[in-house]
């Protein structure tokens, strides 16, 4: 019985599922992996026929069965299905009879659980609806945004690597399609991939692809250099990327030749590099979020896209250009904004920057029917409340701490007016603040989402 114990639990330590079932077709062993993979107990499995609890309709469609009946091996075979739950898995699976005295006494199936990957597959798929954008889609007049607009469309002409910063929904990716789609790369492959949705332990496999045997499951897969090869592959947030992993990135780059995960031949690719950062590249390296000669490597061409927030007037010509959508969208037909509601929209800190304000003209406009005008009351409650840019007035400040004041408390009281004074002096324009403060424009941000809430 001891021994038994230890058996079960060391099948459930794996990362395997396991199922075994005897030639009553009753299990043996059913490990935690294999339960959590069909999303079944150990008695959904044993009170219901083999055949019933899997719904097939004749034997032959049950590797195990056809391991009981005939000895057949199955190795390395992909299997797509629903599970209890009604999740899409996807496995690799190996199939074996287990013999005594030259009989089959039993039957084995062993599962590699790839449904993670098969899913980052599938969402990375391109080329289907293809590179959409192009420089001109890129709405804006402010001579910020016009200067770095200019500055893609530039370096669209050659095939150097171009690190594109900015914060979160500034368009980073509208930027780097625009560049594809200008560049003599435009037709060939565009594959995109956002590092930062990644399982560390699927990384290097989706980079640079695996060969099969290289791990349990591992099938011969291109990784994504050799998918992008003849265009453009932009890795999205690739501060996100496993410091472990970004030395063999460079190496990579600098070679341009990639190894598959479990062989040795080298591959060489032609391929375009595009990557983003949404933090302050020396922030980042400070951090070790960041290698330097990775971002140096990267950032052959840096454009830093301005937040909406410094970039003038341009909240109200990207709102007319989400009424349109929306109105088209939504079978409405609203005409106009208020004055009022460009009041607020001016006045407005976006933390979110286009992505937000694309968000609330769409939320508005689902609760619009009639109405020709998108008034003040048809904007959220916090977008109408909250006037990011009406900084308080600097308050004096006594030597000592109050009776129910803590130091902590003081400390941040004083940062708080030191930055909203700043804020005033550089006339809201985050980067001079910041400077002035000696201070990261990222962290400063941060700083000014903070004391705003």
């Amino acid at each position: 019985m001891m021994a038994n114990s230890i058996y079960e639990q060391l099948f459930d330590k794996l990362d395997l599922g396991i199922r075994v079932i005897d030639q009553e077709r009753k299990p043996l062993i059913y490990n935690e992996k294999m339960r959590a993979i069909e999303s079944m107990t150990f008695s959904d499995f044993t009170d219901r026929p083999f055949m019933d609890v899997f719904n097939f309709r004749t034997e032959k469609e049950s590797r195990l069965i056809q391991a009981l009946n005939y000895a057949r091996v199955v190795e390395n075979k992909k299997q797509t299905y629903f599970n209890a739950k009604g999740e899409i898995i996807t496995t690799i699976n190996h199939v074996y009879p287990l013999m005594e005295n030259n009989k089959v006494i039993a039957a084995v199936e062993i599962a590699k659980d790839v449904s993670q990957m098969e899913q980052i597959l599938r969402d990375k798929r391109t080329n289907e609806e293809g590179t959409r954008f192009q420089f001109s889609d890129l709405l804006g007049e402010s001579q910020n945004f016009l200067e770095v607009v200019e500055q893609a469309r530039r370096a669209s002409r050659t095939s150097s690597p171009v690190m594109i910063i900015g914060e979160t929904g500034t368009g980073k990716e509208l930027f780097a399609q625009s560049i594809h789609n200008e560049s003599e790369r435009e037709g060939k492959a565009f594959v995109t991939q956002n590092c930062a949705a990644l399982p560390e332990s699927l990384v290097e496999g989706i980079l640079f692809g695996t060969a099969k045997g290289a791990f349990t499951g591992a099938i011969d897969r291109p990784g994504l250099f050799e998918q992008a090869d003849g265009g453009t592959l932009l890795l999205d947030e690739v501060n996100a990327l496993p410091l472990h992993l970004q030395p063999k990135l460079l190496r990579v780059l600098q070679e341009k030749k990639v190894t598959r995960v479990g062989e040795a031949k080298e591959r060489p690719f032609d391929v375009r590099l595009l990557a983003t950062l949404n933090e302050d590249p020396l922030e980042a390296i400070e951090a070790e979020r960041l290698r330097k000669d990775l971002y140096y490597r990267l950032s052959v061409v840096s454009l830093f896209i301005p937040p909406l927030r410094e970039r003038e007037d341009d909240a109200t010509t990207l709102a007319h250009f989400f009424l349109r959508k929306y109105n088209n969208r939504f079978h409405l037909n609203v005409q106009q904004f208020s004055d009022e509601v460009f009041r607020v929209l001016r006045g407005y800190h976006w933390p979110g920057n286009v992505r937000e304000l694309e968000h609330i003209i769409e939320g508005s406009m689902n609760f619009l029917s009639e109405e020709t005008v998108f008034d003040i009351q048809h904007l959220p409650t916090h977008i109408r409340e909250r006037q990011s840019h009406s900084y308080p007035a600097h308050t004096g400040l006594s030597k000592h701490l109050h009776q129910e004041e803590s130091l902590p408390e003081r400390l941040a009281l004083i940062e708080h007016n030191l930055i909203f004074q700043a804020m005033k002096a550089n006339k809201d324009n985050v980067s001079q603040a910041a400077k002035s403060l000696g201070i990261s424009r990222q962290n400063l941000q941060y700083k000014l989402d903070k004391y705003s809430k």
